[in-house]
């Protein structure tokens, strides 16, 4: 019986994957953007299922990361494994190029290591050719270089410390190949290729390029488009060789509200030596995504994708992001679950504005959440619940204010220009109460349904509904926060769980 597994392998925001096989092992990176700890590796053993493991960057070094940065921070990272270390590279779309290493993956890596100080150089990956030279191709971002749809190469040193020369232009995409980026520079059979997307995340393609010399003539051919699947953009990711000689790509897609998912695509090299994705259209290559296919040929290693979370020594799992460098006052240290601390904040600022939001992912397409808050700990001023997170944006939560306790749904959107609209709904009065469970349900498209209830009580459903967004670079996030007045900070709120299921 032949075995199968279905895209996305991943239906989950890890935007731009990168993904290396070590022996046995498969490691994938992704953008984080402003989300910290940022830049997630991942770990798998048969392609199919993925685990977090670590996250390559614990902060950010510059102080404007202590607040969101929405759409800035980490963007398009690759991994490679060169001289018995990892390495990744990963461009701040402001600052420049970074890189990191690590001897043990699962480990502490170096401190980032600005190996371009030059705003809109994006996208980078390195390359050790055969003779010991070290090469970088990367790509830019026209909204900080002024250059865009044209992919860049630079001599590095071999320690990957600094670069040797200044650059020069290997391919110009801009009558072809729009938005070209993301490129994944490889060599294979004494031939040198670049895998690149172009035409953009809603509706771009995969293109790949080959070379006898870095420094081109490159001949191209673009070899994933959408086709005749439901699978729009499929393109930037990253190509794995099996020790058996089978090849694989990876790639996300574009899913609005949840973000760019990952698929995996079978992979083979056709007799005029250029590779095919997807299910072969025509003679010349050009291929489609593939929704269901025969599993690698690999031991299967189940495993699941971090998602509920039950705080064990009140410590959130590695699903968990904040909206910004995390503070040492933001947790309190506690068990049987989650203390967030109610950080002061003025009193008027934004849900979205909060810098201590904690965030996931939106796992599936349809899933439930359930939390269950421990109020007692909560003070004057302090306020807490779950959280939606994007340029649209919406909280359930518990207001501490004259005395009582206040259920509030707050919802609100804000525009690429800054204008923001929020409003606040007061539900009902749970002074009472010493816990409350808030609940919601995503439903296709990101429409979401706010319940909550007292323990064994029967849940009530919050008005109106909320159709959720993505945000800036990402899909929509969602979790937990909590706040106090900016006279206050002593407060907490206990979450006992964090309960995921999905459909």
């Amino acid at each position: 019986m032949t075995l199968l597994y279905q895209n996305p392998i991943i239906h989950a925001d890890y935007a731009d994957p990168d993904v290396i096989r070590t022996g046995d092992d498969f490691w994938m990176v992704a953008s984080s953007f402003n989300q910290l700890p940022g830049l997630p590796l991942l770990h798998s053993r048969d392609l199919i299922h993925w685990r977090i493991v670590n996250y390559i960057v614990k902060r950010l070094p510059s102080p404007e990361y202590d607040i969101p940065q929405p759409g800035k921070g980490v963007w398009a990272p690759s991994i490679r494994f060169h001289n018995n270390r990892f390495w990744v590279f990963y461009s701040q779309p402001d600052d420049g190029i970074f890189v990191t290493h690590a001897y043990d993956p699962m480990g502490e890596w170096s401190e980032p290591h600005c190996l371009k100080a030059a705003p809109g150089w994006i996208d980078p990956c390195p390359l050790w050719d055969d003779d010991g030279r070290a090469w970088l191709v990367n790509a830019f971002a026209f909204s900080r270089s002024g250059i865009k749809n044209k992919l860049q190469l630079t001599e590095m040193a071999p320690d990957a410390s600094r670069l040797l020369d200044e650059g020069c232009v290997i391919f110009d995409g801009t009558p072809s190949h729009p938005t070209l980026e993301g490129p994944k520079l490889y060599k294979r059979n004494g031939e040198y290729w670049i895998f690149a997307p172009a035409g953009g995340v809603k509706r771009g393609w995969q293109t790949v390029m080959r070379s006898q010399e870095l420094t081109g003539p490159w001949q191209y051919r673009d070899v994933l488009h959408q086709g005749s699947s439901a699978v729009n953009g499929p393109h930037q990711g990253a190509w794995v060789e099996l020790m058996n000689g089978q090849s694989w790509f990876f790639h996300f897609q574009d899913k609005g509200v949840y973000g760019r998912i990952v698929h995996l695509q079978p992979m083979c090299w056709s007799e005029d030596g250029w590779p095919c994705i997807g299910e072969k259209l025509d003679k010349h290559g050009k291929g489609q995504p593939v929704l269901v296919q025969s599993l690698p040929t690999l031991p299967l290693t189940p495993c699941e994708l971090q998602t509920s979370d039950n705080f064990l020594d009140g410590i959130p799992g590695l699903q968990w992001q904040w909206q910004s460098n995390p503070q040492q006052n933001w947790l309190r240290p506690g068990a049987q679950g989650l203390h967030l601390r109610s950080v002061p904040a003025v009193a008027d600022l934004s849900i979205y504005h909060l810098p201590h939001l904690l965030l996931q992912k939106f796992p599936a397409e349809r899933f439930t959440v359930t939390t269950l808050i421990d109020l007692s700990l909560s003070l004057e001023g302090d306020e807490g619940g779950v959280v939606i997170y994007g340029q649209r944006f919406a909280a359930l939560c518990v207001k501490c204010s004259t005395g009582r306790r206040q259920l509030i749904f707050r919802h609100g959107w804000i525009n690429d220009n800054g204008y923001l609209d929020e409003t606040s709904l007061t539900l009902a009065d749970v002074t009472e109460l010493e816990q409350v469970e808030l609940s919601y349900h995503v439903d296709y498209g990101g429409l979401v349904r706010f319940t909550w209830c007292s323990p064994g009580r029967t849940w009530q459903q919050v008005e109106p509904g909320f159709s959720a967004g993505a945000g800036k670079w990402i899909g929509a996030r969602m979790g937990i926060y909590a706040r106090g007045a900016l006279t206050g900070g002593e407060g907490a709120f206990l979450f006992k769980s964090f309960r995921i299921i999905t459909e």
